[in-house]
């Protein structure tokens, strides 16, 4: 009972401070069913779809309930996705992120493959997990009642900006990808690699 108050707590939480930093947007909650076998994974994810307003013009998914799944100390994760229009998609890859974590455990600078482009078209057709520079440190420190969350960057990238990531370390990578002034929301964007 007592771990479940405290992840209540958490995504309640996480909630008050998205809503506190995109103040002026339109804010949508839904609980996401991950389907049966799954939602023992992060029983209590929610995907909050933000929509564009004063603080951004791109639209933004963000997780409430994957602190409370992998937290050590009161310190966990949460994730962000910006992306180009609303789509259901981009809750279902923030869905896919937050089980991944649930069983790897996600930090700052790790990576997944989507196995398919993150949308139609597209050559990123994998997830990095990366500081939220869109939005800058007031979106990825989020205060909780037991402790604290910090919100990253879900990034979708390409297999050849992975490849050069393997080769070069991650720093390089987030530098060439600023060289090249990536767009991170354009679907159709060039491989910086």
């Amino acid at each position: 009972m007592f771990e479940r108050g405290r992840s209540q707590r958490a995504t309640t939480g996480v909630e008050a401070h998205i809503r506190g930093f995109f103040t002026g947007h339109a804010i949508t909650v839904s609980d996401y069913d991950l389907g049966a076998g799954r939602r023992e994974a992060v029983p209590d994810l929610r995907i909050l779809t933000v929509s564009p307003g004063p603080r951004a013009d791109s639209w933004a998914y963000v997780t409430a309930g994957c602190w409370s799944t992998v937290e050590t100390d009161g310190h966990g994760f949460e994730f962000v996705l910006t992306a180009p229009v609303r789509d259901e998609r981009f809750a279902d890859l923030l869905a896919m992120t937050a089980c991944y974590h649930a069983d790897h455990h996600l930090d700052l600078e790790h990576s997944l493959p989507i196995g398919e482009p993150w949308l139609p078209g597209s050559h990123c057709d994998h997830l990095l997990i990366s500081l939220p520079y869109l939005h800058g440190p007031d979106l990825e420190h989020c205060p909780l009642p037991d402790g604290h969350a910090r919100i990253l960057w879900v990034l979708p990238v390409t297999a050849a900006e992975m490849a050069y990531r393997r080769e070069h370390g991650h720093e390089a990578l987030e530098q060439l990808l600023d060289e090249h002034a990536i767009v991170p929301t354009d679907p159709r964007r060039p491989s910086a690699a």
